[in-house]
């Protein structure tokens, strides 16, 4: 096929799906051996009418896959979005607008299905705000010097009745799931995990074409009995020069239901023998975290970036899904290139913080992109931020502070999850 052909976009069948994960795993540098068993699992979940490629002479040259998922909103209301994930276009085949063919076609069925947003983790920062996406989460990762911390090694859970359990896959199958909804209801900005992504992050099923490496997981446990906490972490292993023992240890996942529980894991982490540095993993900008170690000190921070973007798709069931900080009414006029949610929108917000959202043609008071309300919708951007960026335009004086006020949420939204 010539360099100025037009590559066909269309969803992938069955016999394509191998050809499409190896053009995916391509594109992400990683290997493209694809095992049947891998292959068979991914097919096993993936809806197919949602994978889509881009074709060139037969061959994927380019891959985008969404799915179904919920996403937790202030309040604790969740709303379905559209997950977009698994985005690549092969080295050979960059700059010929596959990708946005692909998100194109894609939110505009979104949109006709009654999903309020869309959601994607950026791989890179400039793609997706001109797609209407907004960045609405980050995270922050910290490095902590055990030796300075402050603790007490030998009392590695606070003298509060609780407990900690060292425990296997089947149990963190059996338990975690009723753990983490539990999580999530108060949690702005974390997604649902179905069976699939419990057996896919325990070792169960095949996740990739490297063996599956099997981390530790501890259970916290209150005084009454309760699963409160679960962490997942791995070792790295390092002896000095001097043939002391300087390990690192590793946190995949920790998730808990009250500050007891999340202090205890934290401390454990912190009371390992040989263990000298704990890394965090990704943790809400504002997490607890630090305050946690007698010297907040000890926890450098090691990385600060974006996380969860969000895509508008309604903006009426969107708005009033969530909830807001003060009572107040705020008309939006929205710009929209693609045109999925472009309009002008009151919002009226009633004591308690419940709110109405409906078409209107009244004088706005703030005019923005569509991506802006993406990173305004959980709460983290300040519309005083945006505003002094020229990205929100005032059109009636006072009504930027208003909105932040409306919009801004006590603690940061977070998602736990890459997808």
């Amino acid at each position: 096929m010539s360099p100025d052909a037009r590559p066909e976009v269309r969803p992938v069948n069955e016999s394509e799906f191998a050809d499409w994960l190896r053009a995916c795993r391509t594109g992400f540098l990683q290997s493209p051996v694809i095992t049947p068993a891998y292959a068979a699992v991914r097919l096993a979940h993936s809806d197919l009418p949602r994978v889509l490629g881009a074709f060139d002479g037969g061959r994927c040259v380019a891959t985008y896959r969404s799915f179904t998922q919920e996403l937790t909103v202030p309040g604790g209301a969740v709303v379905q979005a559209n997950a977009v994930s698994n985005v690549t276009v092969s080295p050979t085949h960059r700059r010929r607008g596959l990708l946005t063919r692909m998100i194109t076609t894609d939110l505009a069925a979104a949109k006709e299905r009654g999903e309020a947003v869309s959601t994607l983790v950026a791989a890179e920062y400039p793609i997706y705000g001109r797609y209407g996406f907004g960045p609405a989460t980050w995270f922050t990762e910290w490095s902590i010097d055990v030796r300075r911390t402050g603790l007490d090694p030998r009392r590695p859970v606070p003298d509060d009745g609780g407990r900690i359990d060292l425990v296997d896959a089947a149990e963190v199958r059996k338990l975690g799931p009723e753990l983490y909804d539990r999580f999530r209801t108060g949690q702005a900005g974390a997604t649902d995990r179905d069976e699939h992504w419990w057996a896919t992050n325990t070792g169960q099923d095949p996740v990739g074409a490297e063996p599956w490496k099997e981390p530790y997981y501890a259970l916290y446990r209150s005084a009454a009995g309760n699963v409160e906490g679960l962490v997942v972490y791995r070792a790295e292993p390092h002896w000095t020069d001097a043939g002391q023992p300087d390990n690192t240890a590793v946190v995949e996942k920790l998730i808990a239901t009250s500050p007891a529980a999340e202090r205890a894991l934290w401390h454990f982490l912190c009371s390992i023998d040989w263990v000298t540095t704990v890394r965090t993993g990704c943790r809400a900008p504002d997490d607890l975290l630090p305050h946690f170690l007698p010297d907040p000190r000890a926890a450098r921070t090691v990385t600060h970036a974006d996380s969860l973007w969000v895509r508008i798709l309604d903006v009426v069931r969107a708005l009033e899904a969530r909830t807001y900080s003060t009572p107040g009414t705020l008309v939006l006029d929205l710009h929209d290139p693609a045109g999925l949610a472009s309009g002008r929108f009151r919002l009226d917000v009633r004591p308690g913080g419940a709110a109405e959202c409906s078409p209107t043609d009244v004088a706005a008071d703030l005019s923005m992109d569509v991506r802006e309300l993406g990173a305004l919708y959980l709460g983290d951007e300040s519309v005083l931020r945006l505003q002094a960026l020229g990205r929100v335009t005032e059109e009636r004086p006072g009504t930027a502070a208003l909105a932040d006020t409306l919009f801004r949420t006590p603690r940061r939204p977070w998602c736990p999850d890459i997808f």
